[in-house]
């Protein structure tokens, strides 16, 4: 099931996750949902069972680089076509359940290649979201369409975030010379 276009627009804010470099984070959307390819996969199902992990819901990870933790299977597609690393296997740097990545911080040296992941429990974090170059690749990649570039939704991230500061014109007509 691909993402919800509109996600930014039909679900709140619920979380965020820290970079350790004090400035960056991004956000997370929504309660989650069962529905996702995750929860059909059999691998998926089977390491969540071999980890003694319940699967629960996880909702969307960032706002411009939006990844469904809910669709995403660990296939990592998105790793091996990203040419400036904005993703990582959150469980290659901290190896704790996806349900308690809420409010975490990471450093942002997790494993960055497509077959470095621990198991079929770990998400693809897209803890670069702030350098993204916006070339598509990645949500081309996915084979469960579980991520969306938008670079519109920069503005969501600044309200999310409280920095979001609308710029006035100060002429009727803004493209207007004198």
């Amino acid at each position: 099931m691909p993402i919800d276009e509109k996600f930014v627009e039909n679900l709140e804010v619920t979380g965020k996750t820290l970079h350790s470099d004090g400035e960056n984070k991004h956000f997370i959307w929504g309660s989650g949902r069962t529905d996702g390819e995750a929860f059909s996969n059999d691998d998926v199902k089977a390491a969540y069972e071999a980890r003694g992990e319940e699967q629960v819901p996880l909702g969307i990870h960032g706002t411009t680089v939006a990844v469904d933790w809910d669709s995403c299977v660990a296939a990592g597609s998105c790793m091996s076509v990203c040419p400036v690393q904005t993703f990582q296997w959150y469980r290659t740097e901290k190896d704790i359940p996806a349900k308690d990545v809420n409010g975490a911080t990471f450093d942002g040296t997790g494993l960055t290649e497509q077959d470095e992941r621990l198991d079929y429990t770990d998400k693809s974090q897209p803890i670069r979201e702030h350098d993204c170059t916006q070339c598509m690749a990645c949500q081309e990649a996915c084979p469960t369409h579980a991520i969306l570039i938008e670079p519109s939704y920069q503005e969501y991230h600044e309200k999310a975030d409280g920095s979001y500061v609308k710029m006035e014109s100060s002429s009727v007509n803004p493209h207007a010379h004198d």
